[in-house]
């Protein structure tokens, strides 16, 4: 039996702008790509603090230690520049190996979208 389980997350990051003509995804710091062990066009679930939206895009990458969280396409519409926002990302996996898996979760400063 396989079940889907948590691989990543970034834990409350700052929207720093949204961009609705552009064809879609967020676009995320490559530090924090990095860091949470996400890839570029790996699916992610998007949760959004301030309003309770809650959705599904791809990551792409951002310039790396930029503090960049840019939701774009019609997701663009889901936030506001300055939301507090969770990344998710999941797995699957066979029960047994699940079981002793331990994801990447990071907690970036919410002011600025750093590591440190």
């Amino acid at each position: 039996m396989q079940i889907q389980v948590l691989k990543s997350k970034i834990h409350r990051v700052k929207v720093t702008g949204a961009d609705l003509n552009y064809i879609g995804s967020i676009t995320i710091d490559e530090t924090l790509l990095e860091a949470s062990n996400i890839i570029e066009g790996e699916k992610v679930s998007i949760v959004n603090i301030n309003n309770g939206e809650r959705f599904d895009t791809y990551a792409i990458k951002g310039k790396r230690n930029s503090g960049e969280i840019t939701l774009n396409g019609p997701a663009a519409r889901k936030v506001q520049r300055d939301d507090i926002i969770i990344i998710i990302s999941y797995a699957t996996l066979d029960f047994e190996e699940a079981k002793t898996f331990q994801p990447w979760i990071i907690f970036p400063n919410e002011k600025d979208n750093s590591l440190t």
